[in-house]
């Protein structure tokens, strides 16, 4: 199984913590994001990485240079338009492999939920957590009263129906079928010069067009923080990583 990482981002809502580098390179217990992504994803038997890098790409190469598995990198020259850009960089993953795992860059976690991840029996899995505040930042993911998924993205109609919430960790796992349909709704919003769309909107169309292929792992539990402010940097520091076990 192959793995596509999102990368592209500048990482400009981080403030001093920027230090005008590539988010996915903030170092927690010595090790930057990426490089505990990369161990993790190598102790899950991942064959490949891809990685869609954007600002600051040759920062990432070089940091990456010693990494022990094979890893590929695709520029997204256009990184400062919609995350879509991104996604649509690992084209050829989508519309060719059997099954792939996607994943967020800026996400410190517990090695247990990509282990949950991979080895899923849900062909296009998504990664919910229950334990969540609400609000415009989080991406929501909806489950009705059958357990199955009717709704998806940051913002959630007033009236719209369902059983309970979970916030999507930002990672997951896709085959083939939908890899391409993926493809299809990217093209159709590129054609349309929709390129400021989020990745999670193509998903969510995704979701909507065929949702008796999705389902979910509820990694309720498990410590995990997505960095995107500041605060998200001193709240890994101080209540994630106690928390994280060993790679």
């Amino acid at each position: 199984m192959k793995a596509i990482i999102l990368a592209a981002g500048t990482g400009n809502r981080l403030g001093e913590h920027s230090n005008n580098k590539p988010k996915s390179l903030l170092e927690f217990n010595g090790k930057s994001l990426l490089k505990r992504h990369i161990e993790i994803l190598k102790s899950q038997n991942i064959e490949t990485i891809t990685i869609v890098t954007g600002y600051e790409s040759k920062m990432i190469i070089e940091h990456l240079d010693d990494s022990q598995i094979p890893i590929h990198y695709i520029l997204n020259e256009r990184f400062t338009e919609g995350s879509i850009l991104s996604l649509e960089c690992a084209r050829t993953i989508l519309l060719n492999e059997p099954e792939f795992i996607l994943m967020d860059a800026d996400v410190l976690y517990d090695s247990r939920i990509m282990s949950r991840l991979v080895k899923t029996k849900i062909r296009n899995c998504l990664l919910l957590d229950r334990n969540f505040i609400d609000g415009d930042e989080p991406v929501k993911i909806c489950v009705d009263r059958d357990g199955n998924i009717n709704e998806f993205g940051k913002v959630i109609p007033n009236k719209h129906d369902y059983e309970f919430q979970g916030e999507s960790v930002g990672f997951f796992k896709f085959d083939n079928y939908i890899g391409n349909e993926l493809i299809t709704i990217i093209d159709s919003y590129i054609a349309k010069k929709e390129s400021e769309t989020p990745y999670e909107e193509v998903i969510r169309k995704s979701l909507l067009k065929s949702p008796e292929k999705f389902g979910f792992e509820d990694v309720s539990g498990l410590p995990w923080i997505e960095i995107d402010f500041p605060e998200d940097v001193e709240r890994a520091h101080g209540e994630i990583i106690p928390k994280l076990s060993k790679i």
